[in-house]
């Protein structure tokens, strides 16, 4: 099972339209079926506030919505610690609270992340300025994080109309 962030639904809304790669979307309304590919309840309000055709779309083909737990808000209170976020000084251009959920969702559940935030290569010094591939990458954090495309390649899945 894999969990979703909203920059990756959003990326494959925006990248590969419903109207032009029908069979993609069908299979994708298969993988929420048998609950393959689920989203944290933070990521469907972020995506249903950028795009909302794209959470209507999820929420008709009856996504698996992860509720925020006592145990994902402990988890995401340590990732902000050993980041060295204080209070809500989050820094701008690393993870975000919301940011921080999902991949505490992620690692509570035993799921592989699927982003498309991008890849920080020569990480930043201050660990606050990773984004979520890099946090993930973390051996505190050890959540397998992919991105839409390497979703489709693992999955092996083939497109024809």
């Amino acid at each position: 099972m894999s969990l979703f962030d909203a920059s990756s639904i959003i990326y494959a809304w925006d990248n590969y339209p419903p109207e032009l790669f029908p069979p993609l979307w069908d299979w994708l309304e298969e993988e929420l079926a048998n609950q393959s590919l689920v989203i944290p309840s933070v990521a469907l309000e972020e995506v249903n506030k950028k795009t909302p055709e794209c959470a209507d779309w999820l929420k008709r083909n009856d996504i698996t919505v992860l509720p925020l737990t006592s145990e994902i808000l402990a988890e995401s209170i340590r990732i902000k610690h050993l980041l060295g976020i204080e209070e809500d000084q989050y820094h701008p251009k690393g993870v975000g609270e919301n940011d921080i959920f999902i991949i505490a969702t992620a690692s509570v559940n035993g799921l592989t992340l699927i982003s498309d935030e991008g890849r920080q290569f020569g990480k930043p010094e201050i660990l606050a300025k990773y984004k979520i591939p890099a946090v993930c990458e973390l051996p505190e954090v050890g959540v397998t994080c992919i991105n839409f495309l390497q979703l489709i390649r693992n999955s092996g899945a083939v497109f024809k109309s």
